[in-house]
């Protein structure tokens, strides 16, 4: 491809600016401005190469250009080690995750500077994107071979110390391999047959043996082969010793620190493939080449923080969703007697929720500041979700992003037909469940607060909440408002309590408390060992459930005098308590409020709540456990449609039991 008469003069005044004898940070910013010459508007792969290519057209017409190219490549390779670049370029310096984060702020803030020795940061500013690899991708063996002739001499030797370079990066991953391996965090993990095997302890003796056959010159090609196979071996020893950790996640529990050390490991493994690959490829030049277009894809991987947060989070997610994949089979029936006992457990929850109710109108009535107001609400919702929990209750809400992990742990054995229609029977058993939830909650919600308010007006002489009261009731919860709004947030906040469930339990477990309350000291001279042995059971298998139930009870009373505070005027709308607060509006009204439209807009918008409730929990729960689980837009839409074929042709088995 041709260049335009406009870029003719830029490759010209290139060529004159350059000098192996010009400073460290004029040397660079050549090599950053032929880059960038070449890459043109970046749109066109072929047409970077064809502009590479000019290049080297114009130097090889130039003797005098010629030698000022080779005694600059010289002067680079004297002054940047290659080998840094080669064994660290995309890992973090510390293995945390929070500081890795915070290197990736300060490279997003900060500019880089041209004027190092630090061949990685210099790299950063040669290849700022990904369409540097795809140009690189495309050169072939003729241009690169050219490109060698152009830059050193002696083509046919390792001027550049390549091998070298990639010996001691290989000899830098492998130590840093050996002390990832020896952490204790990762050691106690491994499976016993693994430890035993002991794969790490051998890997500097290997790598040595590597480098000394390597650059014997008497060596024979079958002593070379031995000496790669068993650095091979080994390091696949070391890859299943790591491997086993996983095995463990559930019992020992996990971290980010701990993902991103797994995920760190794991790359330094590929690196290891990648740069022995090279050390042994016929063609060194065509290796480097293909290896620094990786780099490049590497560089532009590692300035996204958003990849680096969600490349460590999904396992962390695929875990907290297992855990809430157990509690949640719970609550899916599947036969008519799991669904009158869900009921039964509905109209419990319901019960409960009519106190709540009370108790919550009660706490306005003590006239207290917003954020008091606030607190006292958020007690009496965490008391009573608590409550609910202990006595084996159900609240209808609390279930959606607990069964969502369920639901999608199914889907990765969709592999026959039979598998689609036995997942559509699952889903069918899901929506009864749900819908015996909420009806069983709120038909025992509504008749229980008119009980209550009856029981006050006998005690009292007026109802549970004043006239006043119940018109801003009806205002709050009409249809005609943002309750739709309101509904859907609270749907997200019941799967944030879900998160924060899963983490919980993670927490309790990666910090071996179970095992703490059981045996420590301290705690059995105080409770005994069979009271403390209780305990830590109990603690153990309701850690989720009230973690989830206090953080939602606070959620729900915090948030609205909180974001008011602020200015945003957040609220919430649980279709249970939504019931339960339009039931006590209409007591305190009396007959007259069958009479009222505004009544009937609040009717009206109560199953809706609960819909949004209900469908925003469950989407939000299913969309973090189907990542997690690595379910393919394939099979969602699969399922998409069966699920609609079901619905037309048999709509009653989502709602009638079996």
């Amino acid at each position: 491809m041709p260049l335009t008469p406009s870029a003719l003069p830029a490759l010209a005044t290139l060529l004159a600016r350059l000098d192996a004898n010009a400073s460290l940070a004029d040397r660079h910013i050549w090599l950053i401005d032929l880059l960038q010459w070449v890459r043109g508007d970046s749109r066109s792969a072929p047409a970077a190469v064809a502009r590479l290519q000019q290049f080297m057209d114009a130097v090889q017409a130039q003797p005098a250009a010629h030698s000022r190219l080779q005694a600059w490549w010289r002067t680079l390779l004297q002054t940047i080690d290659v080998t840094p670049l080669l064994a660290d370029f995309g890992f973090a310096p510390r293995t945390a995750f929070i500081s890795e984060l915070t290197e990736r702020i300060r490279v997003k803030l900060l500019p880089g500077t041209p004027e190092t020795t630090d061949a990685a940061e210099l790299f950063s500013l040669l290849m700022p994107s990904r369409f540097d690899a795809q140009w690189l991708t495309l050169l072939d063996e003729v241009q690169i071979g050219g490109l060698t002739d152009l830059l050193t001499e002696r083509p046919d030797t390792d001027e550049w110390g390549w091998q070298h370079s990639l010996l001691d990066a290989l000899t830098y991953c492998t130590a840093q391999i050996r002390a990832t391996g020896f952490s204790p965090e990762l050691r106690l993990r491994m499976s016993e047959e693994e430890k035993r095997a002991r794969p790490f302890h051998a890997l500097p003796a290997d790598v040595e043996d590597l480098r000394r056959i390597f650059f014997d010159p008497q060596r024979h090609a079958d002593e070379l082969q031995e000496a790669v196979a068993r650095y091979r071996e080994r390091m696949e020893a070391c890859r299943r010793a790591i491997n086993s950790i996983y095995a463990h996640l559930d019992q020992h529990g996990i971290s980010m620190g701990m993902v991103f050390r797994l995920r760190q490991l794991r790359a330094r493994f590929l690196r290891v493939r990648e740069l022995l690959d090279c050390l042994l490829s016929p063609k060194p030049a065509l290796a480097a080449v293909k290896q620094l277009a990786r780099m490049a894809l590497v560089a532009e991987d590692r300035k996204s923080i958003r990849a680096l947060i969600a490349a460590n989070s999904t396992l962390l997610a695929a875990k907290m969703a297992e855990r809430s994949a157990e509690t949640g089979e719970r609550y899916i029936t599947r036969n008519r007697a799991d669904y009158r006992d869900m009921l039964g457990k509905a109209l419990g929850g319901g019960a409960i929720t009519a106190i709540t109710t009370a108790l919550k109108f009660a706490v306005i009535g003590l006239g207290l500041s917003a954020f008091w107001s606030g607190m006292g609400a958020s007690l009496v919702y965490a008391g009573s979700f608590v409550v609910i929990q202990l006595l084996h209750f159900t609240l209808a809400t609390k279930q959606p992003a607990m069964t969502a992990p369920v639901m999608a742990a199914k889907l990765k054995e969709l592999d026959t037909s039979d598998a689609i229609v036995a997942f559509v029977d699952e889903v069918t058993h899901l929506v009864r469940s749900q819908s015996a939830s909420v009806l069983g909650n709120v038909l025992m919600v509504v008749p229980l607060v008119v009980l209550i308010n009856w029981l006050v007006m006998l005690v009292r002489g007026q109802p549970m909440i004043s006239h006043a009261e119940a018109q801003h009731v009806l205002l709050n919860l009409s249809l005609l408002g943002p309750t739709l709004l309101w509904a859907a947030f609270t749907g997200g906040l019941l799967f944030v309590a879900s998160l924060l469930a899963g983490w919980a339990e993670n927490w309790f477990v990666l910090n071996r408390l179970e095992s703490a309350m059981r045996y420590n000291p301290r705690i059995t001279a105080a409770l005994g060992n069979t009271r403390a042995d209780r305990w830590a059971s109990f603690v153990r298998d309701n850690i989720s459930g009230l973690a989830s139930s206090i953080a939602l009870g606070f959620m729900l009373g915090m948030i609205p005098p909180i974001t008011d505070f602020l200015g945003l005027q957040l609220d919430v709308r649980h279709v249970t308590l939504s019931a339960g607060q339009l039931a006590a509006a209409g007591a305190s009204l009396g007959l007259d409020v069958w009479r009222l439209p505004a009544f009937w807009w609040c009717m009206a918008a109560i199953p809706l709540i609960g819909l949004l409730n209900l469908g925003v929990s469950f989407y939000c729960a299913f969309r973090l456990a189907a990542q997690a689980h690595s379910v393919s837009n394939v099979d969602r839409k699969r399922i998409r449609s069966a699920i609609w074929l079901r619905l037309r042709q048999r709509p009653s088995s989502f709602f009638t039991s079996v």
